[in-house]
């Protein structure tokens, strides 16, 4: 089961990430893009993932995975359960959503550097 301290440990650990906490709720991001933000209380993990995607992540596991609010759903975004997600899933949710973020560059440079 992963938690906050999860999220921050690997979120943190992507090179340009910082960390803000926005209007309550915890974001973190690149530049001035937010890839990923917790729910006020922390229940909740949103993320950037590629919106042709995210109808079948949510369709195929409505009880892991929602959309968020009508008002969002004009961005690369969905939401995940957080005490639903396993440590490697979260990794890979958090990697994925960094990686649309990024310059393929980075993204190149970091992998090779973590395998």
């Amino acid at each position: 089961m992963a938690g906050v301290d999860a999220v921050r440990r690997v979120a943190l650990g992507l090179p340009r990430t910082t960390e803000h906490l926005i209007r309550d709720r915890v974001k973190f991001r690149v530049g001035r893009i937010v890839y990923l933000a917790l729910s006020p209380d922390e229940t909740a993990l949103g993320f950037a993932f590629p919106r042709d995607e995210r109808a079948a992540l949510v369709a195929s596991e409505p009880d892991r995975f929602f959309l968020p609010r009508a008002s969002d759903l004009r961005f690369n975004w969905v939401c995940g359960h957080l005490d639903r997600l396993g440590d490697d899933e979260l990794r890979e949710l958090i990697v994925d959503a960094w990686r649309m973020v990024v310059p393929k560059r980075v993204y190149t440079e970091w992998h090779r550097s973590a395998t």
